[in-house]
């Protein structure tokens, strides 16, 4: 990197945490360190719900994604404005009116005790693991493309967000959240006109859009209904609405978000604004993905993205063999990127025929050829070392912001990067410190102290949670993706949570004696559902995991609930 670049990347985070330190220094009590100071307006809760779920993984995964499958991810979000219409009618209010610190309190009141302290229990255990995934993803794309070091990377991520968190509080998380997203949007829309400028002189957004449809990246809906399918309308629609039902309403990092608003219809707004908002910023986020993939196909793009697995590979005993696919690579990007000439020449002259059509079947067929070679490296590289994570998808883009963007934007690009981890990561360490301080230790051990001591342990134990996000991110191995790796584990317990919080909504007769034990049978039968899939017993898209486990807390309850009558009787 040049030094303009690490003065852009060092001068916005600097900016960005000292900004959170000196807005947050008034915050003297354990009330405003853990719901902020209520004066939150609807549109700057929105901000913080949507930086809150958009984590560096968005920004450095889906592209990536986009890249490789099209716009098909786009269709996991289309439950979401259900799911916010949804929460605002139901559950807003009752947070309101009972004034809690954490969505769990409210299931003390509803069944009992263990009940609450076992869902919150439930809730640390996936967002401690997102925690460290937030902290990991970028650290190991960063480490590996810039060649710095993974734990220092790792550190210097958990450092600064550790920083103005524990300062701050919620309130920290919720004002740098806005100036997070600045940069964010800046970034990425300077990152779609580059991609876009960079194309060669005879060609535009028109132009490529053509492309990546003829190439199959356009491929926004699927109506085809495919439990194995994870992408498709059905997906999204019913396992994204359950999924989302649980993150908004049960998920304490995005339920701290909106809590500290100033009014129950300010934090209606939030949401609503998020439910509008999101889904077209992760189609244009998916749409920077399209474009850099356009991008690539007049460039000599690299057999495999990730370099240090190709460096590895090329010093091994299989480099021959690595050089002899990159040559047959090589030819094939060049035919294809002749013929994507002659396309576009003959669409912008005679329009769409015959002649245009039997070019796109021949460039889809090249790149059958093409994606064959790919997956040949990377079984390769598979080869030398089985360890090695041979998925490469997620460095699609920082390669093109490195190798391609101007110097200046380099350092905004990675600012973004850096940016989104913190602001995710942050929120998630501030929803951890709550959640363990007001339902567990305040709760279970340490019932009538002072509020300084409440203060106080808050925290310390957002230090804490902070120190275990960076051991598991030491630790950490990759999903094929990253984004799906942070999906994966909320959907691994999202639904068993939701299903508790569904039955004392709509299950009055339910006691804690009932939910209790379904829960956990439910969470069991989850997690084993999770491994048959992986392990190829069953095919089950994840995203159907939420809706099982919502589904399972319900029947095992009500079975509970009968076999109690029966005893009784």
């Amino acid at each position: 990197m040049s030094p303009i670049d690490w003065i852009v990347l060092c001068g916005a985070l600097a900016l960005i945490v000292l900004y959170g330190i000196i807005k947050t220094r008034h915050i003297k009590t354990s009330e405003g360190y853990l719901r902020g100071d209520g004066t939150m307006q609807w549109w700057l809760i929105g901000i913080s719900i949507m930086a809150t779920q958009a984590s560096a993984i968005t920004f450095l995964s889906t592209p990536g994604q986009a890249y490789a499958d099209g716009m098909s991810f786009v269709q996991f979000y289309f439950g979401l404005p259900l799911a916010m219409v949804l929460l605002c009618i139901f559950v807003l209010p009752l947070y309101y009116k009972l004034k809690v610190y954490t969505a769990y309190q409210f299931l003390e009141s509803r069944f009992d005790l263990k009940t609450r302290s076992l869902t919150s229990i439930l809730f640390l255990i996936q967002r401690g693991l997102a925690a460290g995934i937030t902290i990991y993803a970028p650290s190991i794309i960063l480490s590996t493309i810039l060649g710095w070091n993974l734990n220092l990377t790792n550190v210097i991520i958990g450092f600064l967000v550790i920083l103005y968190t524990v300062a701050g509080g919620t309130q920290a998380v919720s004002q740098t959240q806005k100036q997070q997203m600045i940069v964010i949007m800046t970034g990425m829309f300077l990152a779609f006109f580059f991609s876009i400028h960079l194309l060669p002189e005879n060609m535009g957004f028109n132009d490529a859009m053509f492309i990546a449809g003829e190439t199959g990246r356009l491929n926004v809906i699927d109506f085809e209904f495919d439990l194995s399918n994870r992408y498709n309308v059905w997906s999204g629609l019913i396992g994204g609405t359950f999924l989302f039902l649980s993150y908004f309403g049960t998920d304490q990092s995005q339920v701290q978000r909106y809590l500290s608003g100033k009014s129950l219809n300010e934090s209606r707004m939030g949401l609503m604004f998020n439910g509008l908002f999101k889904i077209p910023m992760q189609f244009f986020i998916l749409l920077v993905g399209v474009m850099v993939f356009v991008f690539f196909q007049f460039q000599q793009s690299p057999m495999h993205f990730n370099p240090a697995n190709t460096a590895i590979v090329l010093e091994s005993d299989r480099s021959d063999d690595y050089l002899l696919l990159e040559s047959e690579y090589l030819d094939v990007i060049a035919e294809k990127k002749g013929l994507i000439h002659q396309y576009t020449d003959l669409r912008q002259t005679e329009g769409r025929g015959q002649g245009t059509e039997a070019l796109a079947n021949e460039i889809r067929g090249l790149m059958d050829a093409e994606n064959q070679l790919r997956e040949d490296a990377r079984q390769l590289i598979s080869q030398v070392d089985s360890r090695l994570d041979t998925k490469d998808t997620d460095y699609v883009f920082i390669s093109f912001v490195l190798n391609y963007l101007p110097v200046g934007l380099v350092g905004l690009l990675l600012a973004v990067i850096f940016s989104a981890a913190m602001s995710s990561t942050a929120s998630e360490l501030n929803a951890l410190s709550t959640t363990t301080v007001v339902d567990l230790y305040k709760r279970n051990f340490a019932k009538e102290k002072s509020d300084n001591h409440y203060l106080r342990a808050s925290k310390g134990f957002t230090i804490l949670w902070g120190l275990i996000a960076l051991a598991f991110a030491t630790f950490a191995s990759l999903f094929e993706n990253l984004i799906q790796a942070v999906n994966i584990i909320g959907s691994l317990f999202y639904g068993a949570i939701l299903g508790v919080f569904v039955a004392a909504f709509f299950m009055k007769h339910l006691k804690g004696r009932h939910i209790f034990p379904a829960t956990l049978i439910a969470e069991a039968m989850v997690i084993g559902t999770y491994f048959l899939d992986r392990y190829g017993y069953i095919e089950l898209g994840y995203l159907w995991l939420n809706l099982l486990g919502c589904v399972l807390v319900m029947i095992v309850g009500q079975v509970i609930y009968y076999l109690y009558k029966i005893k009784l009787k």
